[in-house]
């Protein structure tokens, strides 16, 4: 069984971003980047996967500019078997829907059992493009999964919800998006950063799947939040029912 697996070029969870003067986007400009991490824990649960014999390979696949061939090579240091890198010019930015069409693409192509992606990205939040991929083939989802098996020819997934857990039974070929408490993604090894570097890695091009990447959105304004204003100590319970009151929550 084959798994394709997105991943997608960030800038690194430990980094503060910063607004550009102009207030037009993000800065990017020397800023360290990575994997997104729920993308780590897509790239985890494959290798998982195929550690019990479930998948025989491994796919990793991203649309973004060049340097995202070090994040699939990342992907491919922890135990995917190829890459597909669909590359974009440096500032274009990709919506969810063009990228959700790529990989459409590349799935018609490869025609993998799974799809396994990060429920979303840490850097726009938009948690549309596995739901997205599912949609435009017809495949059942499996969305925030917390926990991942294949049974025959279905993948069970318990996915997290506002009142607990609930479990999913999807036949396969079916799209899957990992949550937070999935797994906790391995760290290369650094014989195997060496072997990633002679992996395959595959340069395509949106028009090689026909897809018209032009934004559909436009960004107005890009601002810093407000600053948290500071907290107020009160004596007593009394004190504080007064201040809730005057402050008109009460």
């Amino acid at each position: 069984m084959k798994a394709l697996v997105c991943v997608k070029r960030v800038i690194d969870y430990n980094v503060k971003p910063r607004v550009k003067a102009d207030g037009s986007g993000v800065d990017l400009a020397n800023v360290k980047m990575s994997m997104n991490p729920f993308d780590e824990i897509a790239v985890e649960e494959a290798i998982r996967l195929k550690e019990k014999g479930v998948v025989t390979e491994i796919v990793a696949v991203s649309v973004g500019v060049a340097k995202s061939q070090e994040t699939l090579r990342t992907a491919l240091a922890m135990g995917a078997d190829r890459a597909v890198l669909v590359q974009v010019d440096d500032g274009t930015e990709v919506e969810p829907l063009a990228v959700a069409k790529i990989i459409k693409g590349i799935a018609d192509e490869e025609q993998p059992a799974l799809i396994i992606t990060g429920k979303q990205a840490i850097d726009d939040d938009s948690n549309q493009v596995g739901q997205m991929v599912a949609a435009l083939l017809g495949r059942p989802q499996g969305t925030f999964a917390n926990e991942v098996s294949v049974e025959g020819d279905a993948v069970v997934v318990k996915r997290e919800i506002d009142g607990g857990l609930q479990t999913v039974k999807l036949a396969l070929p079916a799209v899957v998006t990992t949550d937070l408490r999935l797994n906790e993604p391995r760290y290369a090894s650094l014989p195997n950063i060496m072997k990633a570097k002679s992996k395959p890695l595959a340069n395509k091009t949106p028009a090689d799947y026909g897809v018209d990447i032009a934004p559909r959105l436009k960004t107005l304004k890009v601002s810093e939040p407000p600053v948290r204003s500071a907290g107020i100590k009160v004596p007593d319970v009394d004190t504080l029912v007064a201040k809730l009151k005057e402050m008109g929550v009460a």
